[in-house]
């Protein structure tokens, strides 16, 4: 049984294209038929008239008896198979007696004009001529049979409807061979996600109508943001059971040693286990950035003013500005846990090292997004300033961390193809500059 998938564009196409086919095919043969009919009758009713007129100015001219006239103008018309019916000075007289009594009421109406008569199935047209001579009012009746054009019209309107109906079928099939040469690419697509799936392929590579483009590359993107969070979450694994393989055996060690625990050795094996947590900690915040093709978008001005308001809750003794210029578009490209993770990563850091004042910055613009925090701290010495962001490297170890936060922070704004840069702050203490483009092609 033929199984025809309604949700297929093939079809969909076909049953569009054809079913307009259709309709101008046979409303255009409709009109033609009308059309045809009207120009045949307008033709044949000029040409009633124009002997109408001839026969009146016979009359006029000849300037003989009525009936001498009448005769010879009948003669005339029995040549071209024309109907007359003529009243003059009272009487009727009809070049067919048959059509006389039919056509008499005809004689009654005033003004010229064409009209149809119709008798069984024969149509005649008759047309109507009031006319003066000799001072006396008389009508002329000049008809001729119809029904033999329309036959005729008949005909040829059919003729015209099998030659529409082999040109729709023409045109039917032209459109099947267009939808379907139109739609190869997107059976290539489906084939190469196919072998996609299969792992025969690693990328599309297609030709495709600039219609595509966009889904061609955004599915090239998505593979390509699958292979990267493979291999970085291979390299997290890989990472973190490098680190945590030495703290865990020294605290397994302990553990299964018989020394006491003194206070010298349970300080240590709680900083052991603190590395552990951190290491943990660390490595699940990466493996939650989501990167520029995630197709999520933040909101600066809300995620700023919410993280600020955290911060002034865990450092009160603390005073967090903050100053917006972004534009009215407030909703940037970047997946807003990410936007947040490094806004915080920035605001923590400043939170720590401050004196009583961090100052933070959001400027938007069409082509970027920055961020500028400055503290009044301490600050950095300049010849330290190209350490910050490497990771596990602590600076200053007087505040708890284990320097996993800037360097969080940079594999973020590489993701997002950005910058960030250090520098002494008009503060005192560290300004901290990230730029991230909003335009143009994210590299992974």
């Amino acid at each position: 049984m033929l199984h025809i998938d309604r949700r297929s564009l093939r079809i969909r196409l076909l049953a569009w294209l054809g079913g307009v086919a259709l309709l101008v095919v046979v409303t255009t043969w409709l009109l033609h038929g009308i059309f045809l009919q009207s120009l045949a009758r307008d033709f044949l009713g000029e040409r009633l008239q124009r002997e109408a007129n001839h026969a009146v100015a016979q009359l006029e001219q000849d300037q003989t008896a009525v009936p001498t006239a009448l005769d010879s103008v009948s003669q005339g018309y029995q040549v071209f198979h024309h109907l007359y019916v003529l009243r003059f000075n009272g009487s009727v007289s009809a070049s067919d007696p048959q059509w006389q009594q039919q056509l008499a009421p005809l004689l009654e109406e005033n003004g010229d004009a064409l009209i149809d008569v119709n008798r069984g199935t024969q149509h005649m047209l008759v047309y109507r001529r009031h006319f003066e001579w000799q001072g006396t009012q008389g009508v002329l009746l000049v008809g001729e049979d119809f029904s033999q054009v329309e036959a005729g019209l008949a005909t040829l309107h059919w003729w015209v409807g099998g030659i529409a109906a082999v040109l729709l079928g023409m045109l039917i099939i032209l459109n099947m061979l267009a939808v379907n040469r139109g739609l190869i690419p997107l059976w290539q697509l489906r084939q190469q996600l196919e072998a996609l799936r299969s792992g025969k392929r690693d990328r599309l590579s297609l030709v495709a109508p600039s219609e595509l483009d966009e889904l061609v590359d955004q599915l090239n993107w998505f593979m390509d943001d699958i292979d990267l969070r493979l291999k970085r979450s291979r390299e997290s694994v890989a990472n973190l059971s490098h680190a945590l393989k030495t703290p865990l055996a020294a605290v397994t060690q302990v553990l299964r040693g018989n020394r006491p625990i003194d206070e010298n050795r349970r300080h240590k094996l709680l900083s052991r286990i603190e590395d552990i947590n951190a290491q943990l900690d660390a490595e699940l915040r990466r493996s939650r950035i989501a990167g520029p093709n995630a197709g999520r978008m933040a909101n600066v001005t809300r995620d700023s003013l919410r993280l600020i308001e955290m911060f002034r809750s865990l450092y009160p003794e603390r005073i967090f500005d903050l100053t917006h210029s972004a534009s009215e578009e407030e909703q940037v490209p970047i997946e807003s846990h990410d936007f947040s993770e490094i806004l915080g990563i920035v605001l923590d850091n400043a939170g720590k090292w401050s004196s009583r004042r961090v100052h933070c910055d959001v400027a938007v613009t069409v082509t970027a997004l920055t961020l500028t925090i400055d503290d009044d701290g301490q600050g950095v010495a300049n010849e330290e300033l190209s350490r910050l962001g490497e990771r596990g490297t602590r600076l200053d170890e007087r505040r708890p961390g284990y320097g996993l936060g800037l360097s969080i922070l940079a594999q973020l704004v590489a993701r997002y193809s950005g910058y960030s840069q250090f520098e002494r702050s008009p503060l005192g203490g560290l300004r901290v500059t990230i730029a991230l483009p909003l335009t143009g092609e994210v590299v992974n």
